[in-house]
C-alpha cells in the first residue's frame, strides 16, 4: 500500500505485528483478554489451537505456545496522554502488576506471565 512520495519515489506503508512466545496460550490470552483489554481476533483450531491473535486498537499481537522457546519480546505501544491516563486507571482497576521505569523518558511496564514486556512511554 502507497501512502506518500518523496520526490518520484514512492513510500510504502510498513505493517508490523509482533509474536510472542508463551508457555499456555489459554493463560496468555487470559491475561491479555481480561486483564489488558484486548480482544481476541483468532485462533487456530477453532479456539483450540497454539496461536492467536489480540487486538487492542492498532496493537495486534500474535500470541505462540511454544514451550521450547524461553526468549522474551519487549514491545513499546505509544499513546496519546489521554490514552496512556485511561491505561494507568484501567491496570489499577483490574490490578495488573505494573511498575514505572526509565528509557530516557518515564515508561509503564506491563510483563506478561510470561515475561514479555509491554512498555508504555510518556508521550509528554
Amino acid at each position: 500500500m502507497t501512502e506518500h512520495t518523496e520526490g518520484n519515489r514512492p513510500l510504502h506503508r510498513w505493517y508490523a505485528r509482533p509474536v510472542f512466545f508463551v508457555a499456555d496460550v489459554h493463560r496468555a490470552l487470559h491475561f491479555y483478554v481480561d486483564m489488558l483489554g484486548f480482544v481476541k481476533k483468532w485462533h487456530t483450531a477453532d479456539g483450540t489451537g497454539m496461536v492467536c491473535q489480540v487486538d487492542r486498537g492498532e496493537c495486534e499481537i500474535i500470541l505462540c505456545e511454544d514451550g521450547t522457546r524461553k526468549d522474551r519480546s519487549r514491545l513499546f505501544i505509544e499513546l496519546t496522554a489521554e490514552g496512556r491516563r485511561d491505561l494507568q486507571r484501567e491496570l489499577a482497576e483490574r490490578s495488573v502488576p505494573h511498575s514505572e521505569t526509565w528509557w530516557g523518558y518515564d515508561t509503564i511496564q506491563v510483563d506478561d506471565p510470561d515475561g514479555n514486556e509491554l512498555l508504555f512511554p510518556d508521550p509528554g
